[in-house]
């Protein structure tokens, strides 16, 4: 099968099953997705969404965050993963925010990547999510899915898949190819055991293929 059949398949499989994909972070605003996909690295959504609620009333503002006692701010995350870098970041992100952005968390990839805590997926997620730039965030799900798929040929790095497939699929599709592939990865292909049997898209794809051969 050659390579724009196969994204062709896989995109019109997504697009009728599961045609109003998103996050499944809550947040009420850009500054709220900002820390929940800061604090969503190495943890699942479903405790990130357990964190944030006494978390965003403790500090329900950016100003409020970036004047806080990162002590403070740890006790709260603690139970997620890495929480002492994070709780730096957080800090870090919203005092930068605060005095370079006017309080305002920048609405440019570019922009976002500047910020503390803040590579190229947490930025491609915020910017997509709630400023509408096209974009796809590759995390490991993104990535695991991609590659086992076949999408896309000997990438070893977040950046390559991206670029490959920004290629392939249509840039109005970016924001949420990001997502069918997220849900799809953590719901379907999953990173120990892939549920092939369920999958809707297995004759399309190179792990399955090569695993019933």
């Amino acid at each position: 099968m050659k390579i724009k059949e196969k994204y062709a398949k896989v995109l019109d499989y997504f697009a009728n099953h599961m045609p109003d994909a998103k996050t499944e972070l809550n947040y009420k605003s850009p500054y709220e997705l900002i820390v929940a996909v800061i604090l969503s690295a190495q943890c699942t959504d479903k405790r990130v969404n357990i964190i944030t609620p006494p978390f965003f009333k403790q500090f329900p503002t950016l100003e409020a965050l970036a004047n806080a006692d990162i002590n403070l701010i740890y006790e709260h995350i603690k139970p997620c993963s890495y929480p002492n870098n994070k709780a730096k970041s957080l800090l870090g992100m919203a005092k930068k925010v605060c005095e370079e952005y006017n309080g305002e968390i920048p609405n440019s990839i570019e922009e976002l990547q500047k910020l503390p805590g803040v590579g190229r997926k947490t930025a491609n997620v915020v910017a997509s999510v709630v400023f509408n730039i096209p974009a796809i965030a590759v995390d490991t799900h993104v990535f695991r899915v991609s590659n086992r798929i076949g999408l896309v040929k000997k990438s070893t790095t977040p950046l390559e898949t991206e670029k490959q497939l920004n290629k392939h699929i249509p840039k109005e599709l970016w924001s949420v190819a990001h997502h069918w592939l997220i849900l799809h990865g953590r719901y379907v292909c999953k990173a120990q055991k892939p549920d092939c049997k369920n999958c809707g898209i297995s004759e399309f794809c190179d792990y399955y293929k090569d695993t019933n051969t």
